[in-house]
């Protein structure tokens, strides 16, 4: 199967008041059709800038993509003209973003807003572009379609509105979905009710999908394969059996200690210690040095950036500290990853 998106290498910085600031420092990853791409992290690891920067919204002229290349259906999407960008921009690739609320233009409709990226992208009279709509709304189950479509942002449940971003995005059946943190503002039922409608339109459209989350237990629910962001860069890599089942990077394993789990006493979750390195001035070596438990004291943690190496079949990973990492090759992940796993 050919990858359907692709990154290789991306990097993208920002120019601030205080100095460069490089968000995104050599990730790479790809997603294929019918498959779920999960991203996690802690805030400002540069998840949501590699997706930005696939889509072409990096604001100019502080932020820059300085490196890499995203390949989609055999094109670099970083040597085409912001026209041609756009012409694939909600049409072949489509986002979803965190909060429904500041993506809505709260003077229109949603009606109207999902009929203008409908008519920007496909050639359909007025008429057939509102059917669209609402059968667009109808496929994400919200209720009286017809009726809703006529409504304002401000008069939906935050759980409307996500669904009418989702109706949006998929209005011009993409290739690509990129979901960024989707349900976060939302409560359990809602989000569970949101992440099963992503699942069930996946399969469906064969469509493929980058979710982008702090949250693990979304990650288990309806991704394939993981990537573990930390400080810019890829940390660890593989599907998400094999994350569950042994994570081997530090911070992956510190994540899974801070979650809650059943019939726990009651105590206080552990935590990663430290804090979240300042972007401006990341510590020399691995980023996570400062916080991990096993490479404080360890020179060369302090002053070389592991690489990212096939640690075994399957699992990607940049850690001195991992067993055979010494031993292990080199990896490019778009070329060199597993072949992603079904979760079932």
């Amino acid at each position: 199967m050919n990858d359907l998106l692709q990154i290789r290498g991306l990097c993208t910085e920002f120019r601030t008041e205080d100095g460069l600031v490089r968000a995104v420092d050599g990730v790479s990853w790809q997603v294929n059709p019918g498959r779920t791409l999960g991203i996690v992290g802690e805030s400002g690891c540069g998840k949501s800038v590699s997706a930005l920067s696939v889509m072409g919204l990096i604001p100019k002229p502080s932020g820059e993509i300085v490196g890499g290349q995203v390949w989609f259906k055999g094109q670099d999407l970083l040597k085409l003209t912001e026209r041609q960008i756009r012409e694939i921009r909600g049409n072949e690739i489509a986002m979803i973003f965190q909060e429904p609320m500041t993506s809505l233009n709260p003077v229109f409709t949603v009606g109207n807003q999902i009929v203008e990226a409908i008519k920007l992208h496909q050639k359909l009279r007025t008429r057939d572009a509102w059917d669209l709509a609402v059968e667009s709304l109808q496929r994400v189950g919200v209720p009286s379609a017809a009726e809703r479509v006529y409504a304002y942002p401000h008069q939906l449940s935050g759980g409307m509105r996500q669904r009418v971003m989702i109706a949006m995005a998929l209005s011009c059946h993409p290739a690509v979905l990129i979901a960024d943190e989707p349900t976060t503002a939302l409560d359990v039922t809602i989000q569970a009710q949101i992440l099963e409608l992503l699942r069930r339109l996946q399969a469906g459209e064969r469509m493929a999908l980058v979710l982008i989350t702090h949250d693990l237990a979304v990650i288990a629910q309806i991704a394939h394969t993981v990537a573990v962001m930390y400080a810019s860069r890829i940390v660890e890599y593989t599907s998400v059996e094999a994350l569950f089942d042994q994570p081997l990077h530090p911070y992956t394993q510190g994540l899974f200690r801070s979650l809650p789990r059943l019939g726990q006493k009651k105590r206080r979750l552990d935590a990663i210690g430290g804090t979240v390195p300042n972007p401006l001035a990341f510590p020399s070596g691995c980023k996570f040095h400062p916080r991990c438990p096993l490479g404080c004291d360890d020179k060369r943690c302090q002053s070389v950036e592991p690489n990212l190496r096939l640690i075994r079949p399957g699992h990607v990973l940049a850690c001195f500290k991992a067993a055979g990492y010494e031993d292990s090759p080199p990896c490019d992940i778009p070329t060199q990853a597993p072949t992603e796993v079904s979760n079932g």
